[in-house]
C-alpha cells in the first residue's frame, strides 16, 4: 500500500458518540457546535428544546417593546448568559450605544463574550464584566455615568442547567454544587453536612413554598453518610415523598425541582443580592430610563413587584407595569422553559 503524501492524505474519520441519544453532555457534539450542524440544531429547536450549551433569550420582543431603545443609549444587562438578550440591544442601539454586560459565571463569560466579538461588537458598544448586578454602583464610577436602561433575567442560564458538572439539575448525575460562581464559596454537598433538620426545612420553605419541607429535611439529614451527587439528592426526595400515599410521581417531581431551587438560591444568595440591587438601581438611572425584570418563581416576583410599588408610591418611578406580561403561548410551546417566566417594567421618574 502506498505510504500516505502530502497531495494524497489518509483519510481520518470523525470522532462520533455512539448510538443516536449521546448521555454524556461532552458527546453531544452536534449541538455544542452550531456553526457546523445547523440543521441538527433547528431540529432539536423544533422538538420545543433548548440545544445543549445554548441558551433561549425568552420574551425578546417584549423587553426590546419596553425598553424602547435608540442609537447612542447607554445601558446594562446585569445577567448576560448566553448573550441573546444583549445581541438584539445592541442592534437597536449601535452606532453610538453600549451596553455592559454583568455576569458572576467565571465559565459561561469568557464564552459569551468570545461569541459576541466574533459577531463584531467591539469594546467601544460592548464590555463584559464578571461581577455581580448588586455591584451597579461600581460600574456607575467606571462609565461615569447613569443608564438609560437597564435589564435583568433572573433565570439560571440552559448552559448551567444542561452541564451535568454545574449540579444545577437532576436530569443527569453529577457533583451537588449549584454555585453561580464555582470559584467562590462552599458546594450545596458541603453545606447539608452543617445544617440540622429544622434549618434545612427552613430553607425549603422560604426560598421554594415546599410544601412537604419538613418531611424532605428529615431524609436528608437521617439520610446514612454524606449526600454529594445530583441524583442522590433527588432520590432521597423521591424515596421520602414515595412513602406518602397522597403524592403522586408528579407532585414528587416538583418537589425535586423545588428542593434545587431553594438550595441554589441559597447557596448564592440570590434573595440578599436581589434585595440589595433593586434597593441600588434608581441611583444609577437617568429620567426617563427604563427597566426590564424576568423573573421565574414567586420570591423573585414578590420583590421585584413591591420595590416597584414602592418606587412608584415615592415618586421615583413615573409608571410601572400593572400586571407582569407572560410569554406567548407560541413561545412558551417553543421554549417550555419560558412557562414561568414573568416580566416587569419600571420607568425612572
Amino acid at each position: 500500500m502506498p505510504e500516505s503524501t502530502s497531495q494524497n492524505p489518509e483519510h481520518k474519520r470523525r470522532v462520533r458518540y455512539k448510538g443516536t441519544h449521546p448521555r454524556r453532555f461532552e458527546e453531544k457534539y452536534k449541538e455544542l457546535h452550531i456553526d457546523k450542524y445547523g440543521d441538527d440544531v433547528q431540529k432539536v429547536i423544533s422538538r420545543g428544546q433548548t440545544p445543549a450549551g445554548t441558551h433561549r433569550p425568552i420574551c425578546v420582543k417584549e423587553i426590546l417593546d419596553i425598553l424602547d431603545l435608540m442609537p447612542g443609549m447607554i445601558g446594562v444587562d446585569a445577567t448576560l448568559g448566553y448573550g441573546g438578550h444583549t445581541q438584539e440591544i445592541l442592534q437597536k442601539i449601535l452606532p453610538n450605544g453600549k451596553v455592559y454586560g454583568l455576569d458572576v459565571d467565571p465559565l459561561e463569560l469568557p464564552k459569551t463574550e468570545s461569541r459576541l466579538r466574533s459577531l463584531g461588537f467591539t469594546e467601544n458598544n460592548f464590555i463584559a464584566r464578571r461581577m455581580n448586578f448588586a455591584g451597579l454602583p461600581q460600574l456607575i464610577n467606571e462609565s461615569r455615568c447613569l443608564f438609560d436602561f437597564f435589564l435583568a433575567d433572573l433565570g439560571v442560564s440552559s448552559m448551567q442547567i444542561d452541564t451535568p458538572d454545574r449540579g444545577f439539575s437532576f436530569k443527569l448525575d453529577g457533583p451537588l454544587d449549584l454555585r453561580l460562581n464555582p470559584n467562590r464559596g462552599s458546594p450545596v454537598s458541603s453545606l447539608l453536612k452543617t445544617l440540622n433538620s429544622e434549618e434545612l426545612a427552613a430553607i425549603l420553605h422560604d426560598n421554594a413554598d415546599e410544601p412537604y419541607c419538613h418531611v424532605i429535611a428529615d431524609a436528608i439529614c437521617k439520610y446514612d453518610g454524606p449526600v454529594t451527587t445530583t441524583k442522590q439528592l433527588a432520590s432521597i426526595i423521591h424515596d421520602a415523598l414515595t412513602q406518602r400515599r397522597s403524592v403522586n410521581p408528579d407532585d414528587i417531581k416538583k418537589s425535586q425541582q423545588r428542593v434545587f431551587q431553594a438550595l441554589r438560591i441559597y447557596i448564592n444568595n440570590e434573595y440578599g443580592v436581589l434585595d440589595q440591587l433593586l434597593s441600588l438601581l434608581p441611583s444609577c438611572l437617568n429620567p426617563g430610563a427604563r427597566v426590564a425584570f424576568l423573573t421565574f418563581h414567586s420570591g423573585e416576583d414578590r420583590r421585584v413587584k413591591k420595590s416597584f410599588q414602592n418606587g412608584l408610591r415615592k415618586g421615583i418611578y413615573s409608571s410601572i407595569a400593572p400586571t407582569p406580561i407572560r410569554p406567548t403561548n407560541e413561545e412558551k410551546r417553543s421554549n417550555p422553559r419560558s412557562s414561568c417566566a414573568k416580566l416587569r417594567w419600571a420607568i425612572k421618574r
